[in-house]
């Protein structure tokens, strides 16, 4: 996470280390929805570690005897660490795979199930974490003490640096190519690119609120989502509002910038459009391509949170988040890793 997005609880408290071994980064899809077992698309529920899930996605195809685009996936996956995700194969008719033969030593086909969709771009519930922090050190009362918060208050909902490549390559390439410095023909690049100029925008619009500790709070002009659902709504600064957001049920929200009028209004507005002014290429380019603007919580909440210390300097974190949220701003809220959270 760059340095420069400022921190809701005061910075973290201790130092530590992730990801020493694959196990110490569990990560399982929830697809949120069943299956049908039946249709053209086979559903793989695949366990893997060290491997990249583009490449794995690619290998599947080629396993089956089919073309790069017939399987699909929701997300991308950490490369190290111990991940469970879903896949999807389009194979029409009636033929069979024998699935079996993808397993290695990196690679483990947990479930093949029939369904008559294919598995599309963000199409889960959310992810469920067991994130595993060595060589601990500092105030332990301190972590506890904000480990607490974060279940009942939730963390700024920062789009995590894997957003931004290395390096935030990912951003720099977006500026050129919104200039008209940089064309591509291939179009999940310039998807890639797009979202990281969007992730962007969104990250500096909650980083002034959260400067202004109102990145869990109403204020005038708000957008609110469900806590559930996508789903936007205007509501005035009520006592029933103040309340539904003080309990989670609704948060505050920030934009995903493209064509078309914000829909903030007031204070809500004037911080958006600030930014705006910051960010000109970026702005103007996504207005231009014509992206629909969306809109994204500006609160990640973590409700199920649970931990516990297994040696002194050793805390396991359990955790559910939901789709599109990444584990990495929970983390760096608690712990000043080595190195890069990516």
């Amino acid at each position: 996470m760059p340095p420069t997005l400022p921190y809701a609880f005061g910075g973290p408290p201790s130092t530590g280390k992730i990801k020493l071994k694959p196990e110490d980064f569990i990560v399982e899809e929830i697809l949120g929805f069943e299956l049908t077992g039946e249709g053209e698309h086979v559903f793989l529920k695949i366990q893997k570690q060290g491997e990249n899930t583009d490449y794995l996605a690619r290998q599947i195809a080629k396993y089956a005897g089919l073309p790069k685009m017939a399987v699909s996936y929701a997300g991308m996956k950490d490369r190290f660490g111990l991940t469970t995700q879903w896949f999807s194969v389009h194979i029409p008719g009636k033929r069979e795979v024998d699935w079996n033969g993808l397993n290695s030593e990196s690679v483990s086909v947990l479930e093949s199930t029939r369904h008559n969709r294919k598995l599309k771009k963000g199409a889960l519930k959310g992810n469920r974490f067991a994130i595993t922090i060595r060589e601990l050190e500092g105030d332990k009362a301190l972590v506890l003490e904000k480990l607490a918060r974060f279940k009942v208050e939730g963390v700024p909902n920062y789009f995590g640096p894997q957003r931004f490549g290395k390096n935030g390559n990912n951003l720099i390439q977006a500026e050129a190519m919104l200039k008209g410095e940089l064309r591509l023909r291939d179009r999940n690049l310039e998807g890639i690119y797009l979202s990281a100029a969007r992730s962007e925008i969104f990250n500096r619009v909650l980083a002034s609120r959260v400067e202004a500790r109102t990145w869990n709070q109403a204020i005038d002009g708000d957008v609110f989502m469900f806590a559930d659902s996508n789903s936007i709504f205007r509501a005035e600064l009520s006592h029933e509002t103040l309340a539904r957001v003080a309990a989670l049920d609704i948060h505050p929200s920030g934009p995903l910038w493209g064509k078309g009028e914000l829909a903030t209004t007031g204070a809500a507005m004037a911080i958006e459009q600030s930014i705006a002014l910051e960010l000109p290429v970026l702005i103007e380019g996504l207005e231009r391509i014509g992206m629909e603007t969306s809109r994204r919580p500006l609160r990640l909440p973590a409700p199920d949170l649970s931990w516990e210390f297994c040696e002194a300097s050793t805390l396991r974190l359990c955790f559910t988040l939901t789709s599109g949220a990444y584990a990495t701003v929970v983390l760096r809220e608690l712990v000043n890793f080595e190195g890069s959270l990516d």
